[in-house]
């Protein structure tokens, strides 16, 4: 197919933008051979017509399906070209958070600028072990490929990691590092992979750096090669170092900053031991502050410092070599703060007694003077002479900046020498995997020296870079058997010829140096001379004579000549190094040695960068002349053959290649600058493996992946069984240019672009059908619908038209029976109305006619009225008329008299003032009196005179009065005889009117009662309604309440009931959290007990040669009640490790902090013992007195105070042993010291080792007898009578003198009281109990008696029979006395038949028994005759000599010997019986080499323990406690030694597991406490412990079950690992749902099943395996329940961490084939009856992350929906499935960042995990349940094929 029949209508294609590089349109018509021109409709929303280019006529870059927009491979791309790349790495960058992506055999990292939780230890576990292709890009993919082809082909690996400054390069190689130091681990203790890591801050504090791109940027390349043993673990490391940027030392540009580690010393200048270097601020010194940013944000240089000098330590590096370190970098910052003064212009001087350089030469230990002259001149040689001439002030200055970065540059590969000596390691390197950290291509503006190299070296290795990946193209084609034909592709071999060759940039700059007079100009025009015409990549600057341009494979950049010459010859005065090496300073000398000797490739450049490789272990030899020879070479040169070595390195591994990008210049987070991504892409060779895969067939297919993709476009009869052939009829029918694809073996191989046309295709036929399939779903519809409605139609006409008829009937007898009322009405109202009329006549007539009536009384009234009224109006007229004049009259009176008065007053003030003249101007004042006096006595007569007067006026007006008032009183009379009739009248009247008035007012209260009575009426029958309604409403309340109280209550018991249960939970969390810690600390000290095994083992190995010398016993030796350890004399010599003992010359002080930890913990175990045997002497002393008070106690006690005794003596000989031990520990570190010590293999190493790991089991084995002294002191404290404890006064003052505190003689005082009742009662119920018991024994022995009689009596008479008469007569004689019985019991159970047929039952099961017997002892006869045969021989001789000896009558009495009585078999007590030499025998018999399988098929469930436990009654019932220890003991060594020997086989560990479950259950069920004995019979607890009680071997066997069931944990998780993810995730199970995308070159498994991969059912099939395994073990349900949970949840929490890291699987079909897969394993636990097991819910997380790729994702509804649902899943889960979501086909949508959005904002409140993956390595705490055994222990028969038959049954 044509390329240009791809550009059709609404097909998008890639434009050129100047601001977005590259911008999406979409054609609005189909593009024609020989259009100029395409019309196109851009993204955002304007049409532009696209001009072609006329000459080349260059289609534009067509764009990819959605469907394959963010790949993780690029190669998966349809099609390959520079846009396609650029979209999906910014799509995968900006929407889905992704910043790894693959592209080819490249690992494209995109900078984030923030931290990503994508990189702890469950990611990397995740990672481990997993194929490159099946996970998502990641570093740790790329690590884990080259760890495993390092492994399978045995081949060196590298990890080649470039970029620019700020790309992420360091951070990548530091993850990549880390990847390896987790998954492989260290060789040795040493733990190498820590000091791998903690290089790291080292090489970064002195090579790193603050510039404009980066706060820590490597100005330094590096190559570590981590190397790895046969066992590929890690055992060292080497490092090498290249292009050190030297002059930052003494130059920083504006906002950059010099190394990290001169920050750091001014930061932490305040510690004591660093105020000898004279530090302060870093803005004080010149070669800190030119940058004018010494802080990084965020970046606290003090920590950073301890961080260094933490590794350091760890690192080997000595606190003096630290010091002495931070001395040379202070003297550095102290020598750049060197001022120099002009004298002239060709010389110059240091100011005297310069602080600066005064402080320098203190610290560098060199002499001032000396150092002043130097710095200030230079010394010239010449064939005769040596001249010391001055120099200038720059001369002198540049001097000072050259020497500072010599002496850093060597202090720089110092520091790298002494990391690669510390992690070296003397084991022999089998292999390693290269890490190379190194610049990207690089293009300043001013570009020189540096940036050549730089690009030199990036030159080389693209080429190498270009030719790995042609070699992987061709292999691959091979492979396929197609045709090979070259593809052309980018050789940049003509460039680096131009800089390397004869005569190239490198030897035209090394010839200039070596003229005398050769400068950058003469130089530059060289280089045009020689390259200018001749080679096309070497071009001049237009307006430039010192510049030149080289065409690299990214782009052209020009180089400034200045500068070349100087930094090619590293120019540093001699007779300054001379000054330095002459240093009394010891270390600063070293720096300088190798000066002496032929420089390595170490050497450094004067301004530049410093080309490093590895320093040689041993200096070579050569002759001094070739020395001086060498010493010249520059530093071009020497960077070119380190370059050389790095290449010949690289070519001798398989490369792995990581291209660091930097998304934008701000450090932004997530933000994607598209123009700088190209540059970069351009730069680091990822569009050039593009271009090369383009060239070839870069789509490829695998004919199954093929077939299931595009099973659509086939038609019936095209599928064939062979699905190759299918395959290829169909690709001839599609594609019609076969140059278009090739066949392989396995794969089809498609050009650029086919791929895409077969995803149109495909696209197209699945639109047409769906179109097809949209247009008769919608035709039936519609007709569904049509037919429908027309049914309805029918149905609501018939029922309208029949309503209306109804209507209208309806309507005609309405209107006939409305006509008949209006009749009616019309008559009533006419009557009505004139009946109104006439009753409103009658009433108005009446009415009218009082009203005229009234209104004539009315005027009558009035007129008579109207004339009283005039009556009286005149007469009061009258009246006032009289009034007003006497009232003037008076008034005109009393004016006149008061004017006479007023006179009469004047006259007399008048007088007044005279006489008070006349008495003030003649008179004096007795005069005037006198005078007054005799006018007051005149006055008084006067007065006299006037009253004589008045009182005869008075007498003539009173005479006057008094007719007057006669007249008066007459008149009165009349006045009031008139007022009295008129008061009449009116009174009258005024009753009149007081009776209307009360009428009225009557009648008014009767209307006001009337209508009160009515209000009263309506206002009661109001309230009684009101009443009610309150009474209703009351009652409804009431119910109400009643039913809020009822809710409340039934809310408050829910609520209660949730509180119980939220705290039963927690309580539950908690146990199991405590339970969880308990077994993690189980498991971890099983892993360190295992280790120390293993250690022990080597060193049985490495030491060969037994010599004399001390052995300790094991710990067993003193105690045989340890949990872990052997007490049986096989144990101990196996666990005894061989001792040696080097001669005393080899004998060197050790590691002192070791000697230090060994030596506290052997004070600690001494005090330790020490408190014990306190606390045991004062037992012993405390049980002495009780026993000297009471000599009936039990010698039991006598024999257990014995082997306390002899335990505490046994304790005082092994503390003899550990101090004998220390002082030979002590004398081997005294006598001699060496370096070669603390080496791993070292004599002395391996003394201290035995001794600290003898010391630590001692420890351990002293801490457990401990604790079983102190519970036999318990015991023999409870053992001591009521009446004793009360009675030892002694030793209760004793304790009571010990106890200081009242509240704990209260409580022991309680704790006594408590004790002595219930031993009391314990002693009254024993006493009871032995009175039954003595009754019943009583019995029992007169029965005995009895019994024995009658069995002398038969006795007798057997004797007299034959020997074989003898068996048949007591056979005989026990069948009478059964039958006897059978009597004797037939007439005592006559009235109960049901007792009667079980006697029969048990009589027949002992008659059975009696056979079996029988034929056993048949058995016996037979055998011993054979022996006697054997022995008969031997016997005859003996007879011979012995019957001489023999008396007759002796011979006669023989026959009567009782020799073969028959005896009567009594019943079996459920023990076995073996003797303590058997023990071993028994152990391996029955745990050692039994196979399970053959146990349990035929035997039953749990026969092990059975035995094991019966063994151990019978020892209890012994008392034999030595004997329940060793057995014990040994048992539980050996199941350990079975698990660790057979631990990885499945039935094995089930079956143990099992085992030692039943007889934990055992122990449980006999020991005799309540708890346990609730289910047994009573022969049961007749078989009870009765000696000892072993709750603390219950314990031990208890812990033991939990290690089991781990480490079965374990087994089934590395049996199911390999499974799950091709059985959950790939396979697809539903076919046809899930299709299969294209892929790039990682290939991914396949999800089709090919043979040999895992299904659904074979995860099925091994569950269903286990579980069968595991019933036929009789292992307890409870415990196979927590074992299915175990794996359901490693099932679950696998699947999930892989579809959290695979792209390919979050997609809507894999959501249901996922949902599906879940629905079986659901059912799996449906048919096993465990869906109580609490697995389901352990799927969970998986169920909701697949609802959530099913789901709807598009708006807030659906956001709160998904929120509400995945409960489950964490944040950081949902978001990553969100994120990861990958539509299969066209028809689905991918999710929109807005919407990832809403749901982080609505879980922002959540409190979760931040962890991404769940713990597929947790282990929930697992419980043993207590379940008893309904199997009678004296029914147990012992099988032959165990091999046990020196066991007998008791």
């Amino acid at each position: 197919m044509a390329a240009s029949e791809l550009y059709t209508k609404f097909a998008r294609v890639w434009i050129p933008d100047p601001e977005e590089v590259w911008k999406s349109a979409e054609l609005l018509k189909d593009y024609k051979p020989g259009d100029k021109a395409l019309l196109l409709h851009l993204e955002e929303g304007k049409d532009l017509e696209y001009h072609l280019d006329p000459k080349t006529k260059e289609l534009p870059h067509l764009r990819n399906p959605d469907i394959l927009v963010g790949e993780n491979d690029l190669t998966a791309l349809s099609y390959l070209h520079e846009p396609a790349v650029l979209h999906n790495l910014r799509v995968r960058f900006i929407d889905s958070k992704l910043i790894y992506t693959y592209c080819g055999i490249v690992l494209v990292a995109i900078n984030p600028y923030e931290q990503l939780p994508i990189y702890g230890e469950d990611i990397i576990n995740a990672y481990s072990g997993q194929n490159m292709g099946d996970m998502d890009p990641h570093i740790f993919a790329v690590a884990e490929e080259a760890y495993k082809q390092m492994a399978r082909d045995e081949r060196n690996q590298s990890i080649i990691v470039s970029g620019e400054s700020g790309a992420g390069k360091t951070v990548s190689a530091k993850y990549a590092m880390r990847y390896f130091a987790t998954v492989s681990g260290s060789a040795s203790e040493a733990n190498v992979e820590e000091k791998v890591l903690a290089s790291n801050p080292i090489m970064e504090s002195i090579g790193n750096a603050k510039t404009t791109r980066n706060d820590n940027s490597s100005r330094f390349g590096k190559y570590i090669e981590i190397g790895f043993d046969k066992r590929y673990r890690i055992i060292g490391a080497n490092m090498r170092t290249y292009l050190l940027e030297k002059s930052r030392v003494v130059f920083q540009a504006e906002e950059e900053r010099n190394y990290h580690i001169f920050y750091q010393l001014c930061a932490s200048a305040n510690i004591p031991e660093f105020k000898m270097l004279r530090l302060g601020n870093a803005n004080n010194f010149h070669y800190t502050n030119q940058g004018g940013s010494p802080v990084i944000e965020g970046v606290d240089d003090a920590k950073e410092m301890a961080h260094t000098r933490q590794a350091c330590t760890l690192l080997g590096i000595s606190e003096s070599y630290q010091m002495g370190i931070f001395r040379i970098l202070a003297g550095i910052l102290h020598l750049g703060n060197v001022g120099f003064a002009s004298r002239d212009s060709d010389s110059c001087t240091i100011p005297p007694k310069h602080e600066p350089l005064s402080i320098f030469c203190d610290l560098m230990g060199v002499d001032y003077e000396e150092m002043c002259h130097w710095l200030c001149h230079r010394k010239l040689a010449t064939a005769t002479e040596t001249y010391i001439k001055p120099i200038s002030k720059l001369q002198a200055t540049n001097a000072r900046d050259a020497l500072a970065k010599h002496i850093y540059a060597k202090l720089f590969n110092w520091i790298v020498d002494h990391v690669n000596q510390a992690l070296h390691s003397a084991v022999k390197q089998h292999s390693f995997i290269g890490v190379l950290d190194i610049y990207g291509f690089e293009t300043f503006e001013i570009n020189s020296f540096e940036q050549f190299c730089i690009n030199y070296a990036n030159e080389k290795l693209q080429q190498q870079f270009n030719m790995h990946v042609f070699k992987l193209e061709q292999e691959e084609y091979m492979k396929e058997q197609i045709p090979w034909t070259l593809i052309d592709f980018y050789d940049n071999q003509p460039c680096i010829n131009l800089i390397e060759s004869k005569l190239g940039i490198l030897d035209l700059l090394d010839e200039e140096c070596k003229m005398p007079k050769g400068s950058d100009d003469t130089w530059a025009q060289k280089l045009y001379n020689t390259h200018l015409s001749k080679c096309a990549l070497f071009e001049k600057p237009r307006l430039s004579n010192k510049a030149f341009i080289i065409q690299h494979f990214a782009d052209k950049v020009e180089y400034q000549c200045e500068g070349f010459l100087e930094k090619n010859k590293d120019t540093v005065f001699e007779e300054q190094i001379k000054v330095l090496k002459s240093s009394k300073f010891k270390m600063l000398p070293e720096l300088f040695q190798d000066d002496e000797k032929a420089i390595s490739p170490t050497s450094a450049t004067s301004s530049g960068r410093i080309p490093l490789t590895r320093t040689p272990a041993k200096p070579t030899k050569g002759r001094p002349g070739q020395m001086a020879k060498e010493h010249k070479k520059t530093v071009g040169h020497q960077f070119r053959n380190s370059l050389h070595l790095l290449m010949e390195t690289l070519n001798a591994t398989t490369p792995h290649y990581v291209r660091c990008i930097k998304p934008n210049d701000f450090k932004f987070p997530f933000t994607f600058d598209e123009k700088r991504a190209v540059q970069q892409l351009r730069a680091c060779g990822v569009l050039e493996t593009i271009r090369i895969s383009a060239a070839g067939f870069p789509s490829r297919w695998t004919y199954q992946e093929f077939f299931s993709r595009y099973r659509v476009l086939m038609k019936q009869k095209d599928v064939l069984s062979d699905r190759k052939q299918t395959c290829k009829n169909v690709l001839e029918k599609l594609i019609l240019d076969k140059d278009k694809y090739q066949f392989g073996k396995t794969k089809i191989f498609f050009r650029a672009g086919q791929v895409a046309y077969l995803e149109k295709l495909r696209a197209d036929k699945l639109r047409a059908a769906c179109i097809r399939i949209q247009k008769t779903i919608r035709g039936w519809l519609l007709r569904k619908k049509y037919l429908r409605m027309r049914r309805a139609a029918i149905t609501v006409q018939r029922y309208v038209r029949g309503y209306q008829a109804r209507c209208y009937a309806k309507f005609l007898r309405r209107t006939r029976a409305a006509t008949i009322v209006q009749k009616y009405w019309r008559m009533y109202v006419v009557r009505r109305r004139y009946k109104i009329t006439r009753a409103a006549t009658i009433v108005l007539q009446s009415y009218l006619r009082g009203y005229l009536a009234r209104n004539r009384y009315h005027k009558i009234l009035r007129e008579h009225k109207a004339v009283i009224i005039q009556k009286w109006v005149r007469g009061w007229l009258a009246r006032t008329r009289y009034k007003r004049s006497m009232h003037a009259i008076i008034y005109l009176q009393c004016c006149f008299r008061r004017m006479m008065a007023k006179r009469e007053l004047k006259k007399l003030k008048i007088e007044a003032r005279s006489v008070e003249r006349y008495k003030k101007l003649h008179i004096g004042m007795e005069n005037k009196i006198m005078q007054l006096q005799r006018k007051v006595d005149e006055q008084n007569k006067d007065y006299k005179c006037l009253m004589e007067k008045l009182t005869n006026l008075e007498g003539i007006y009173n005479s006057e009065t008094e007719k007057l008032r006669s007249d008066l009183e007459r008149l009165q009379l009349s006045e009031e005889e008139a007022k009295v009739a008129t008061g009449r009248v009116l009174s009258l009247q005024e009753e009149i009117a007081k009776l209307r008035k009360d009428l009225e007012q009557t009648q008014s209260e009767k209307k006001s009662i009337e209508e009160r009575a009515d209000k009263y009426k309506q206002e009661t029958e109001q309230l009684v309604s009101s009443l009610k309604e309150e009474n209703t409403l009351l009652k409804q309340e009431k119910e109400t309440l009643n039913h809020l109280i009822v809710e409340q209550a039934k809310e408050m018991t829910e609520t209660m009931e949730k509180k119980l249960v939220e705290e039963t939970k927690q309580l539950e969390l908690d146990l199991n959290d405590e339970r969880l810690r308990y077994q993690n600390l189980l498991n971890e000290f099983s892993r360190l007990e295992e280790r120390y095994d293993d250690l022990k083992e080597e060193m049985t190995l490495m030491v060969n040669v037994p010599k004399p010398g001390h052995k300790r016993t094991d710990s067993t030796h003193s105690s045989n009640e340890s949990e872990y350890t052997f007490s049986s004399e096989i144990a101990e010599t196996e666990d005894i490790p061989l001792r040696t003992e080097e001669p005393s010359e080899k004998k060197v002080p050790l590691d002192m902090s070791l000697f230090l930890k060994l030596q506290k913990r052997v004070t600690e175990l001494e005090q330790e013992k020490q408190v014990m045997q306190d606390e045991l002497d004062r037992k012993e002393e405390q049980m002495l007195r009780s026993k000297a008070k009471e000599e009936e106690r039990p010698q039991v006690r006598g024999a257990e105070l014995e082997y306390e005794s002899l335990k505490r003596q046994e304790l005082e000989s092994e503390n003899k042993k550990l101090k004998n031990e220390l002082n030979e520990l002590r004398k081997a570190l005294s006598e001699k010291s060496a370096p070669e010590v603390t080496a791993p293999g070292a004599p002395a190493y391996r003394v201290l080792m035995e001794q600290l790991a003898s010391v630590s089991e001692e420890l351990d084995v002293r801490k457990e007898e401990v604790l079983i002294l102190r519970s036999q002191l318990v015991s023999q404290k409870e053992a001591i009578q009521p009446k004793n404890t009360m009675t030892d006064s002694t030793i209760l003052l004793e304790d009571v003198q010990k106890m200081k505190d009242k509240g704990e003689i209260a409580q022991a005082y309680i704790g006594l009281k408590e004790t002595n009742r219930l031993l009391e009662s314990q002693l009254q119920s024993q006493k009871r109990s032995h009175e039954n018991e003595a009754e019943a024994l009583r019995g029992e022995i007169q029965s005995l008696k009895e019994e024995n009689n009658r069995q002398q009596q038969l006795l007798a008479q057997n004797l007299q029979l034959p020997p074989e008469a003898r068996i048949e007569a007591s056979l005989q004689h026990e069948i009478t006395r059964l039958t006897n019985e059978n009597l004797y019991f037939e007439e005592l159970y006559a009235d109960d038949p049901k007792k009667y047929q079980s006697y029969r039952i048990s009589l027949y099961k002992r008659m059975i028994d009696l056979m079996e017997q029988l034929e056993k002892q048949d058995k016996t006869v037979r055998k011993l005759k054979k022996q006697l045969k054997v022995f008969a021989k031997k016997i005859g001789e003996l007879e011979v000599g012995q019957m001489e000896n023999i008396s007759p009558g002796q011979i006669i009495d023989e026959p009567i010997r009782p020799v073969n009585i028959p005896r009567k078999e009594k019943d079996f007590q459920g023990m076995l019986e073996y003797k303590k030499e058997d023990e071993q025998k028994l152990v391996k018999n029955l745990i050692l080499e039994l196979k399970p399988r053959g146990v349990a098929v035929n035997l039953i469930p749990g026969l092990p323990a059975y035995i094991l436990f019966m063994c151990v009654r019978h020892a209890d019932y012994l008392n034999d406690d030595q004997k329940v220890r060793s057995l014990l003991t040994s048992t539980i060594n050996s199941i350990k030694k079975v698990l660790k020997k057979r631990g990885d086989d499945f039935e094995t560990v089930s079956f143990w597991l099992s085992n030692t479950c039943r007889f934990l259950h055992c122990l449980k069920q006999y020991s005799g406490e309540e708890g346990f004995m609730k289910h047994n019979t009573s022969r049961q607890n007749e078989h009870c412990l009765t000696n000892f009680d072993l709750a603390e071997y219950r314990q031990v066997l208890s812990d033991l079950a939990i290690q089991i069931y781990q480490q079965l944990v374990r087994v089934l998780e590395n049996i199911l690992q390999p499974m799950i993810v091709s059985g959950m995730l790939e396979h697809e199970t539903i076919q046809g749902v899930s299709g299969v995308k294209p892929t790039g070159l990682r290939k991914r498994t396949s999800s089709i099943a090919d043979e040999g991969t895992y299904t659904l059912d074979s995860i099925l099939r091994q569950l269903n395996s286990f579980h069968s395994v595991m019933c036929q073990h009789g292992m307890d349900p409870e415990l196979i329940k927590q074992v299915v949970k175990q794996m359901f949840y490693i099932v679950g929490a696998i699947t999930l961490n892989n579809l959290l890291l695979r792209k390919d699987m979050c997609s809507w079909s894999k959501g249901m084939q996922i949902r599906y897969n879940v629905s079986q394993l659901e059912e799996w636990l449906r048919d096993k009856n465990l869906m109580n097991s609490g697995a389901k819910e352990t799927l969970e997380p998986l169920i909701q992350a697949a609802q959530l790729l099913q789901v709807k994702k598009k708006t807030d509804d659906d956001a709160e929906a998904i929120c509400s649902m995945c409960n489950a899943l964490t944040t950081a889960q949902i978001v990553k499935v969100l994120n990861l979501y990958t539509p299969v086909n066209e028809f689905e949508e991918r999710v929109s960042v807005s919407f990832i959005r809403t749901i982080q904002m609505r879980l922002r409140d959540r409190k979760d995990s931040p962890q991404l993956l769940m713990d597929a390595k947790h282990i929930f705490p697992v419980t043993f349940p207590f379940n008893p055994s309904s199997l009678a222990l004296e029914t147990i028969q012992i099988p032959a094929s165990l091999g046990l038959g020196f066991i007998a049954r008791v």
